[in-house]
């Protein structure tokens, strides 16, 4: 059965030839997935904030851009591999592949283009170790979780978080060279983030992955199951944001914040969990909604207290500790 015969209302053929509308700016910018691009930034920006050692602020920029141009180039090679999936999702439907103003080839060549420089220059710029991480992380994202696990396994999304983490990792060995445990549990705490956050989005958009036949948790194990496994991972980031808390990154500032957004995180995941589909589809998702919003914020709050300890001089460190 082709992808147009489960949607007709979309054109079909994922690699068409010619585009239904000329591409603009926008739409190449749409290519590198720009909202991703702005969480892989940020988190690595805090792990460059957090790495001991001096680092020349242009050095510095130069490894954070190359760092946001390889998430870009995942971007557009998960577009261009995706087109045929995305065009059966609401969700997706009109990005600029499926929706025909951007050819695949065109995508394909955008993304192992920006991906060659992006690790060319982090490695000429900063060091090589640094640009090897940098083009595992795009291989992981781009080969690894979309063109293997995706489809696969309704592990996909767990699995394949390891790309979204590490860039913390990228950027603290773009300043030291090495690799600690600070970084790592960093790489931890957005590794076992990803499961609860997207599950929260699959099932306030479910159907959208069971047309696309793409096995999320929602659509192969059921809301029950997605929910269980909600607020496994929601109690397996207490831990694991007390530990980066009182790590070499950590200090009172991170110790605080831990503190309060897993707390709240934790009862907002009880709350999805204790729900079902005919509670949840009666208010309109909204506890899953929540988490979904609230998991956003408490990424964002995690590593902005990582670089306001890093600023501040208020670390551990500071205090004779670790």
């Amino acid at each position: 059965m082709s992808d147009a015969t489960l949607n007709p209302s979309v054109p079909a053929g994922p690699n068409r030839d010619v585009p239904l509308a000329e591409a603009g700016f926008g739409d190449y910018v749409a290519l590198l997935k720009p909202r991703v691009m702005s969480l892989v930034v940020f988190t690595a920006l805090a792990g460059i904030v957090a790495a001991p050692g001096p680092l020349h602020p242009f050095i510095g920029f130069v490894a954070l851009l190359c760092i946001a141009v390889g998430a870009g180039a995942s971007g557009a090679l998960n577009m261009w591999w995706d087109a045929d999936i995305d065009r059966l999702m609401r969700r997706t439907r009109s990005r600029p592949v499926p929706a025909g103003r951007v050819e695949a080839g065109e995508a394909l060549a955008l993304g192992l283009a920006l991906a060659g420089f992006a690790v060319m220059m982090l490695g000429l710029a900063a060091n090589w170790a640094a640009a090897g991480l940098l083009a595992f992380t795009i291989f992981f994202y781009a080969v690894v979780y979309t063109m293997w696990l995706k489809r696969r396994t309704p592990q996909n999304i767990v699995i394949g978080g390891l790309a979204g983490a590490l860039p913390p990792l990228v950027g603290w060995v773009a300043v030291t060279g090495s690799v600690a445990w600070a970084p790592l549990l960093m790489v931890l705490l957005i590794f076992l983030w990803t499961p609860p956050h997207f599950w929260a989005l699959a099932l306030f958009v479910r159907g959208d992955y069971g047309r696309a036949r793409v096995p999320m948790m929602t659509e192969v194990r059921g809301d029950r199951a997605t929910r269980d496994q909600i607020l496994l991972y929601a109690l397996l980031l207490i831990p694991a944001s007390g530990a980066l808390a009182l790590s070499a990154a950590g200090g009172p500032v991170v110790l605080a914040a831990s503190v309060g957004l897993t707390a709240l995180f934790a009862v907002a995941a009880w709350r999805v969990w204790r729900r079902d589909a005919a509670r949840s589809e009666a208010d309109g998702w909204a506890a899953e909604r929540r988490l979904f919003r609230l998991s956003l914020v408490y990424l964002f709050g995690h590593f902005a207290a990582v670089m306001a300890e890093a600023v501040l001089g208020t670390g551990w460190s500071a205090w004779g500790g670790a």
